[in-house]
């Protein structure tokens, strides 16, 4: 009876913790999904909203942390158990720094509302930030129904995203050499598209625990990334032979 007692205590902590990675996945998904909205439409009451609610994740995550640490304290898992308390505690770390990214975001947009827009950064931003919400929605599908398949497809994807942002990075730095009274607006561009790309980090970063969650093993190969634009160089018109 007692051991059935303990088994039943530890699946009750188990679902709430569920519960709030679910929670705290929405939260993080609406987040950013409003913050690239908010840039792209120079919407700065939705900015300003996404900015407020931020707080949200913040409490789920501290909830989380107290409940899983209580659970590891006093069920002391084991093996599988185990594994999905720690996936959870590094899930739920993912899912707060993707909010803040999206805050930040929501805080640059705030202020580039007040300047003229350069070029289609925001559009080449947005784009590649839907490229990275495909990837939110996947990785939370695949968490919910511990899908190693959908998992590693995430992390996959990854590179596409990596891609992208260095196309963006020669994009903008060429707006800056061409006018440079474009230099403020587009190094927070620069910033922005770095925080999507990092919120693309954090989801794949969340695939990779789902992986070892299911397998109790991590991904057999490193990620492949494409990344380039701490290489990139751009030569200004007037020095091009």
């Amino acid at each position: 009876m007692d051991n059935e007692h303990i088994v039943k205590s530890f699946d009750d902590d188990l679902n709430n913790i569920n519960s709030i990675i679910a929670e705290m996945g929405g939260l993080a998904e609406r987040q950013f999904a409003d913050a690239v909205e908010a840039m792209q439409n120079r919407n700065v009451n939705l900015a300003r909203d996404v900015i407020k609610r931020d707080r949200k994740i913040d409490e789920l995550e501290l909830e989380l942390d107290e409940l899983a640490i209580r659970t590891l304290a006093l069920r002391q898992p084991m093996a599988d158990d185990l594994r999905a308390v720690i996936v959870a505690l590094k899930m739920s770390a993912n899912l707060e720094r993707i909010g803040d990214y999206a805050k930040n975001i929501a805080k640059r947009t705030v202020t580039l509302a007040e300047m003229e827009p350069v070029g289609s950064a925001s559009a080449s931003i947005a784009r590649m930030a839907r490229q990275v919400q495909g990837m939110i929605k996947s990785v939370l599908d695949a968490y919910a129904t511990q899908n190693l398949n959908l998992a590693d497809d995430v992390r996959l994807r990854d590179e596409e995203v990596d891609q992208l942002h260095t196309s963006l990075f020669r994009e903008l730095l060429t707006y800056m050499m061409e006018d440079t009274r474009n230099i403020t607006a587009c190094t927070h561009l620069l910033f922005m598209a770095k925080n999507v790309e990092r919120i693309g980090d954090h989801v794949t970063s969340i695939a990779e625990n789902i992986h070892f969650l299911v397998s109790g093993e991590l991904p057999p190969e490193e990620r492949p990334k494409g990344d380039d634009s701490s290489r990139t160089i751009v030569t200004a018109p007037d020095q091009e032979t």
